[in-house]
């Protein structure tokens, strides 16, 4: 089933760019759009709720000197500014939302789930990590080099009924999921390789996310992520 893609209203703050009121009470989430790390927070914005908090989108390229020296100095997003300060780092920020801002809860209740839920976002990086290099690596053997960290993932998929990690849409996918889509477009694109193929329940996460309107609201053009990661990955 064909998804259509959101396109964005939101304007691309550069160096030329003027400032938002900073630090006037409003909650704002700093992103880029095409980041994967920061479409997990926002992502998890949109499944709790929490329509308050404004969204920024900066441009990674060519990034506005107050964005560096009064918002973020690492100049990296996700960045949230909620109560005078400044939060970064997309799983810190997932915890954050839960613990601080409120609204619809996306961690478990369940202490076993908490506990699956914990192993899988710890092991996310690896995922991300081994998906990067084999891609970047034109030399690699993706069944090799990243088939049993997928295999790892289907498997973890496969343990609760369900099309989602534990069940129900939670941190865990939407952890997974910016990652998940862009590997499906350039793994294929660049390597000629289904990540889908043979894993049915990566296959069905992914059937069953494309439904959530919470992530559905934040994918990009699949040709334009496809172009960028040509560019970042000097494929």
């Amino acid at each position: 089933m064909a998804v259509s893609v959101v396109q964005s209203s939101l304007p691309l703050l550069d160096s030329k760019s003027e400032p938002p009121a900073l630090f006037d009470g409003t909650t704002r989430l700093y992103i880029n759009e095409k980041c994967p790390f920061a479409q997990r927070v926002w992502i998890a914005k949109n499944f709790k709720g929490l329509d308050d908090i404004k969204l920024v989108n900066i441009d990674l390229h060519d990034k506005p000197a107050w964005f560096l020296e009064k918002v973020y100095p690492r100049g990296q997003v996700p960045a949230l500014e909620h109560n005078g300060k400044v939060t970064g780092e997309s799983l810190d920020l997932l915890k954050y939302l839960e613990e601080e801002v409120g609204g619809r809860p996306i961690w478990p209740v369940d202490e076993s789930k908490k506990e699956t839920a914990q192993e899988l976002l710890d092991y996310a990086s690896t995922f991300v990590q081994a998906g990067f290099s084999a891609l970047r690596n034109k030399d690699s053997n993706p069944t090799e080099d990243f088939g049993a960290v997928l295999d790892h993932v289907e498997a973890a998929l496969g343990k609760y009924d369900g099309p989602f990690f534990l069940g129900e849409f939670g941190v865990v996918d939407a952890t997974y999921i910016p990652f998940i889509e862009r590997f499906q477009l350039t793994f294929q694109a660049f390597r000629n390789y289904d990540i889908t193929a043979g894993r049915p329940n990566i296959t069905k996460f992914i059937e069953a996310v494309n439904q959530v309107e919470a992530y559905t609201k934040t994918k990009q053009d699949p040709q334009e992520l496809v172009q960028t990661y040509k560019r970042l990955l000097k494929l």
